[in-house]
């Protein structure tokens, strides 16, 4: 999942969680069985009065970024009584392999939702939280930012009790499984990449996925997106 990574899983408090739904023959309706996926800590009681300010980064990607990478944990595990199982053969088994993007508690992975992802962009699906973390395949953005329902059912584990149905707080998107990629890349060998392009300027200098490591949705550069893209196709020793 990022650069320390055994560290770092071990801190993840919060997990987000998906009720499987079909944006396109029911926009919006929310249909299936419970899942949720990798999220971050959640905010603290000063930052919740503060939901609706993007920093200057973030209203960069609103309006620069176009490919996305969004983690979400493969295996079984039980947290108060639901399973947070979600990987991407999950997403496959879903109706027109689409589902809702819920759960996300983090302001800026919010944002990058709900300002920053657009119809028809490209994402990453990352499994995280595994013991071999990295990405497995691609999926399409099908269905722009829309309140996310958990945020309102009381029973529900993202539950947040200050979010008003006429002012929601959360966001979420529809995702569309697209293809899985011709090799699983882990995260062991982006992590070699990133620190060999960070010090002699090549193109993961700069990948959230390190500089950024707690966020489940993260936003990637065309040139990010490309050379990652490429890696499917080389030796994964070479």
């Amino acid at each position: 999942m990022r650069g320390s990574e055994p560290r770092v899983l071990k801190k993840i408090v919060n997990i987000g969680k998906r009720h499987l739904s079909s944006s396109v023959n029911m926009p919006g309706k929310v249909r299936g069985v419970k899942r949720k996926r990798d999220t971050e800590v959640k905010p603290t009681k000063e930052k919740a009065s503060n939901n609706t300010t993007q920093t200057k980064t973030e209203q960069k990607a609103t309006s620069s970024y176009t490919h996305w990478l969004m983690k979400s944990e493969p295996e079984s595990r039980i947290e108060k009584g639901v399973d947070v199982k979600f990987g991407i053969e999950d997403l496959k088994a879903c109706e027109n392999q689409t589902a809702c993007w819920d759960g996300v508690r983090n302001y800026q992975a919010r944002n990058f939702m709900r300002d920053g992802m657009k119809l028809g962009q490209k994402m990453f699906f990352y499994h995280s939280n595994t013991k071999v973390p990295g990405i497995a395949g691609i999926c399409e953005i099908v269905k722009e930012s829309y309140p996310d329902h958990t945020q309102f059912d009381s029973k529900d584990i993202h539950y947040d009790a200050s979010a008003k149905k006429d002012s929601p707080r959360w966001f979420m998107v529809d995702v569309k499984f697209e293809r899985m990629l011709k090799r699983f890349i882990p995260l062991a060998e982006l992590k070699q990449l990133y620190l060999k392009h960070k010090d002699c300027g090549g193109p993961l200098s700069k990948l959230a996925l390190f500089t950024r490591a707690r966020l489940s949705v993260q936003p990637l550069t065309t040139e990010e997106w490309d050379f990652i893209l490429s890696l499917e196709d080389e030796d994964s020793d070479s």
